[in-house]
This record gives C-alpha cells, structure tokens and sequence, in this order.
C-alpha cells in the first residue's frame, strides 16, 4: 500500500492485446507510437500533433524539465507533492522553489508570487501526490493570468481519473491547454488503466512545448506491447471508470473507519489517503511493516497510504487503530 499501484489487474482484452503484439517482437513496428498518439487524441478530442507518447509519465516529466529549464533556471511547485520533482530539476542542472501548501492544497496565490524572470517551469500536480488534494478549473484560469509567458505551465494529472469528474472539484488540463500554449498536461497509464510495468504514458502540449522533445523521441521509445496495451485500455474506458468507482468508494470507506478511530485524514481526490503527522511518521510506519504493510511515510510530513483491496485496508485501519490508541500521534 505505499505505491499508489491499482489493485485491478490489467483488462483481458489488454492482455490478449500484449500477447498479440509478442509474435511481431522481432518487428520495429510503430517506433514514434503514432498510432497510439491517433488513439489518445482521438479519446480526448485533440489534434495528433498535439500528443507525444513516451515511456512513462515518468520519463515524460524529465524530458520537460531538461526541455524547459537548465543552469539559472528553476521550477515552482507545491511542497511536499512528488518527491521525484526535485530530482528532475537536479538532473536538469535546474533548481526548484517549493512552495508550502495551505490546509493541504495547492497555495495558487503564493505560487504567482513566487515565479520570477527566473523561473522556466511552473508544476501544478492534480491531484496532489501525496495530499491527494485538487485545485479546481476556475482557480487555475485565474493562476494562469498572472504568470508571464515565458512560463510553462505543466499540469501532472497522474491521478485525474480517480477525481470528481466537476472540472470545479478537479481541473481538467486537457481544457486548459486548448486556450493557452504555454500549459501542457502529463498523464499515464500506469494509475487507472493498470499498465505501470508496461510503462506508458502521454504529454498534451503545443508545438512551443512539444518540439524540444520531438528530437529525443526516437531514443525513449514505448514498447510495441506497451503502445498495443494502452491502445486497448483506451477501447475499455468505460469499465476502467467503473474500477475507478469503485476504488473511489472504498477509499471513501477506509477514510470514514479511520476518522472513526480519531485519525486525521485529507479529504483525496485520489486512489490514496494522506495522514498528515507532524511526528511519529517512522514509528507508525514501522509499526505498520512490522505486521506486514507497507506504507509511504515521509517524516515530519506525513503518511500516504494506497487504497487497496478490502482486506489490505481492513488489516490497515485495525493496525492504524491501535497504533493511535497507544501513541495518540494519528
């Protein structure tokens, strides 16, 4: 329960579409995924020009950070969320200015104020890992008015499936990057769709953000199996958003045991919860590995715990229960 993994397995059709591909392994086949891109940018509504597939969202994310900022430079996101934020920008030779949330979310006001002449890239993560929190459509038009354009703003929507379909409860990035050249939206198969071994994921963006990335396209290629996976996932949408329900439903059940026990949980727009806890992180966490699950604890921070099946989040919440009682620091 500490990676944020879906606990469905792939779709058969996808599966069947995997094993398919395997006959052809010995086969270049579509080296540029310009036929998966066709399939993404059709399910969305968007020009074929305007999807780049790689390995990954990942990945994906470096190539934009090497891309849009370098020596001098830095980005501005929100603290904590991804850990992996400050590594990219490191590997890009770049820096970064966190900004600290506000109850959790997002501080768009503090996040303005903070961008400079310095500054190549803005990173939004919606919904937030870990908080799990969103901002929504009409705050983010108001964010973009006040940066410059020499920003881009690149949304990181890893977990935009699990949130309220109410662009106003969880922006839509796709929406806005059709108004704004300078936004582009990252997005993976790895969460909802149950592909992360496969490594697939996708960015929307204009020429202005695409172009730099077009020329090491060749070099971060998706698999044949994997471009064969994501294609058939997309043709399962419909029963992925009937997972995605589902696990919805049960994160709001594991949300509802624990406030039960006295716990203080995030409200999530993702496929996972957030404990914040000043102290106590790495007791708890051991205490939980110790009794078999594994969860993602970040001292001083917090605890991100993945909705899993019912018996794994059962086994949790008896665990956190008890943890609380003795320690009282949950």
């Amino acid at each position: 329960m500490s990676l944020n993994e879906t606990f469905y397995p792939p779709l058969e059709t996808v599966r069947r579409a995997v094993l398919d591909t395997t006959a052809e392994a010995h086969r270049t086949l579509d080296a540029l995924s310009t036929g998966l891109a066709g399939t993404i940018a059709g399910h969305l509504g968007v020009p074929a020009g305007d999807v780049l597939v790689g390995p990954g969202s990942g990945a994906l994310l470096q190539q934009l950070f090497s891309a849009c900022t370098g020596p001098e430079t830095v980005t501005v996101h929100a603290w904590p969320s991804w850990e992996a934020y400050p590594m990219m920008a490191a590997n890009a030779g770049s820096g970064t200015v966190r900004v600290p949330l506000r109850d959790d979310v997002h501080d768009l006001d503090a996040m303005a104020d903070a961008v400079t002449d310095a500054t190549g890239m803005v990173l939004i993560c919606n919904p937030n890992n870990p908080t799990g929190t969103t901002v929504g459509q009409s705050a983010l038009r108001r964010f973009l008015d006040r940066l410059p354009s020499h920003v881009t703003v690149l949304i990181d929507e890893a977990y935009l499936d699990f949130a309220d379909t109410d662009p106003e409860a969880a922006a839509h990035g796709v929406e806005l990057y059709r108004d704004d050249e300078r936004v582009c939206v990252v997005r993976t198969f790895s969460k909802s769709y149950g592909l992360l071994s496969l490594r697939v994921g996708y960015v929307v963006g204009h020429e202005r953000v695409l172009a730099p990335l077009r020329g090491v396209q060749p070099f971060f290629r998706v698999s044949a199996a994997g471009q064969a996976a994501a294609i058939a996932a997309i043709a399962g949408h419909d029963e992925i958003r009937v997972r995605c329900a589902a696990t919805v439903e049960e994160r709001e059940r594991l949300r509802g045991i624990l406030l039960e026990q006295g716990l203080r949980v995030t409200p999530s727009q993702a496929n996972f919860l957030w404990l914040p806890m000043e102290s106590g992180v790495e007791a708890f966490t051991q205490f939980c590995a110790d009794h078999g699950v594994l969860v993602c604890g970040k001292p001083g921070e917090g605890v991100r715990v993945t909705v899993a099946e019912r018996e794994a989040n059962d086994a949790f919440a008896l665990l956190a229960g008890k943890f609380h009682a003795v320690d009282g620091g949950i």
